[in-house]
């Protein structure tokens, strides 16, 4: 008999945990274990450690019952590899380390699962314009209720990190969106167009106020100007009279004879200034007999008192 046909060698990679069944029962396990074996009675389960992606994508709705997909990624690992052997076939040929079963499969769709229940009962409790708007939020609440999920807590399964890429709409909505979105834009475009007319025409209104102020301060102080230069020309002329009488007064006591000798003399003085005086034989005869008159007149009116006294 050919010995190989009786023992053989298997040699596990350091990043899967390998179980060594005989007879049904547990012989040896751990990680990248290596061993000699009898494969009539040897059965040997590999189990990936490491931590795993899985990518998904899937259909949900929102309160208001529009759906909505949702892709992205969760990152897990068995952190207790003999729970999850206990629930799941992870057993292998081998020859060519193939799996015998499809459970190393059912495992990365029972955690993705996971993720859709709870996506899904977070969805169904928010509008869709708050999911479209929410999905970092979403995902960090997901991540949390996925990482206590019972059923994955009992095969092992860690969840390190959840990320959602996108929600989005169908496309039905979405073009909806996008349309109530644009008019929404168009809208704010139109109010600032107002609110700038409004702001340009408050603007010039000021400027006019201003104006009006500026030419009503001007007007009142040219009133006032005015005003002021009336009141001087008013002092000026009063001043001007007050000085005249001041000047006039003395004369006011001299008798007519010594006014008119005065005035002559004043003539006389601007003899040369005058470029011509026309003096009638009639205005002289009457001058000096209105003098000599009025100098007649006293005299005998003296002469009259003397002799009366």
């Amino acid at each position: 008999m050919n010995v190989n046909y009786l023992f053989s060698y298997y040699k596990g990679e350091p990043n899967n945990y390998v179980i060594r069944y005989k007879n049904g029962q547990i012989k040896s396990n751990g990680k990248g274990l290596g061993f000699w074996y009898m494969p009539f009675n040897t059965s040997i389960a590999m189990i990936n450690v490491v931590s795993q992606d899985a990518p998904f994508i899937f259909n949900e709705s929102t309160v208001n019952f529009q759906e909505v997909a949702i892709q992205g990624q969760i990152t897990y690992r068995l952190e207790e590899p003999l729970e999850a052997a206990q629930y799941l076939d992870f057993s292998i040929e081998p020859k060519n380390g193939q799996y015998k079963s499809n459970d190393p499969n059912k495992l990365s769709q029972r955690v993705i699962n996971a993720v859709q229940s709870h996506t899904r009962k977070g969805l169904n409790a928010i509008s869709l314009e708050t999911a479209l708007t929410s999905v970092k939020e979403i995902a960090s609440q997901v991540l949390v209720d996925v990482q206590n999920e019972p059923s994955l807590k009992k095969l092992g399964v860690v969840v390190e990190s959840l990320y959602f890429t996108s929600i989005t709409p169908t496309p039905e909505m979405q073009k909806a969106l996008e349309t109530e979105y644009r008019e929404s834009l168009q809208q704010n475009a139109d109010k600032a167009i107002y609110e700038r007319r409004a702001a340009s025409v408050e603007e010039e209104r000021k400027i006019r106020q201003r104006e009006m102020e500026t030419d009503i301060e001007l007007e009142n102080r040219r009133k006032d100007l005015v005003e002021m230069q009336a009141e001087n020309s008013l002092k000026l002329a009063e001043a001007e009279a007050k000085a005249d009488e001041m000047k006039l007064n003395p004369y006011g006591n001299l008798a007519p004879q010594a006014l008119i000798g005065l005035a002559l003399k004043e003539f006389a003085g601007n003899a040369g200034k005058i470029g011509s005086l026309n003096i009638t034989p009639d205005m002289l005869g009457q001058v000096i007999g209105w003098v000599g008159g009025q100098n007649i007149g006293g005299q005998n009116n003296g002469t009259s008192k003397n002799k009366a006294g």
